[in-house]
């Protein structure tokens, strides 16, 4: 059997570089969807080499919300085995009622919702040849906040990740039975840059487990889900230290 080989978006940062230090460690080959070649996807090409014993990951720079460069991304991925993709990449914006912007509202769906469909729709044949346990596998990440814990000014995001959730089931029932398709749905586990030092003390506190998560332990929820839950698909997983209880 051929080292398998795991396509991460949104792979130089947070949740994503995670995810590719993860697949790394787990003797995967990752192709690294970046949004550009700089200093940071450099450092992050780095990391994940050392995660993965001196290996290094393929890297692709690609423009997330343009279907022509997902289409360019999905044939060059194609273009080898493909056993997993992990849709990290995000769009994060807020947009308050009254300032909503059509075009920005229109990116959060095309780099978090169309992204994945699109690059599923291009890499399927290629995951369905997959010989690990359980077939191909699709990881999508969404957030807990999406199934029913809102808040303001936000709208437009959430609107993008509630249909990450649909295409979760979606993908499920039709990519069945050589591929599985699941969802993480983080809470925070990497806080947005800058932020309210306040917002970020109350949310803690309203956390059972009492803690911030880690990049890591989002990773490794994916990393399950796509290399040893052989027999769960359709399924989104919280990962948020039960702050959906409160």
């Amino acid at each position: 059997m051929t080292m398998p080989r795991t396509l991460v978006t949104g792979a130089a940062v947070r949740v994503g570089l995670a995810c590719s230090c993860e697949f790394a460690r787990r003797g995967h080959a990752v192709v690294m969807a970046v949004h550009q070649r700089d200093e940071r996807s450099r450092k992050a090409v780095d990391e994940v080499t050392r995660a993965g014993g001196g290996r290094v990951p393929e890297v692709v720079a690609c423009d997330l919300s343009s279907p022509s460069a997902l289409a360019t991304l999905g044939a060059h991925v194609a273009d080898g085995a493909l056993d997993a993709f992990v849709h990290c990449a995000a769009l994060y914006e807020a947009q308050p009622l009254g300032a909503v912007e059509a075009e920005r509202a229109l990116a959060h769906y095309r780099v978090n919702a169309l992204a994945p469909l699109l690059l599923v729709q291009s890499l399927r044949d290629r995951l369905s040849e997959s010989q690990l346990k359980g077939g191909g596998a699709v990881v999508l990440f969404s957030d807990m906040h999406t199934q029913g814990r809102f808040y303001g000014r936000h709208a437009s995001y959430f609107a993008s990740k509630g249909a990450v959730d649909a295409l979760v089931g979606a993908l499920a029932v039709e990519l069945a039975p050589t591929i599985r398709c699941n969802g993480v749905a983080p809470g925070a586990v990497a806080w947005p840059e800058g932020g309210d030092e306040a917002m970020k003390t109350r949310y803690v506190e309203r956390t059972p487990l009492g803690r911030v998560g880690t990049p890591e332990e989002a990773a490794s929820c994916a990393a399950w889900l796509a290399l040893d839950a052989s027999f769960v698909t359709g399924e989104i997983i919280r990962v948020d230290g039960g702050r959906w209880l409160r």
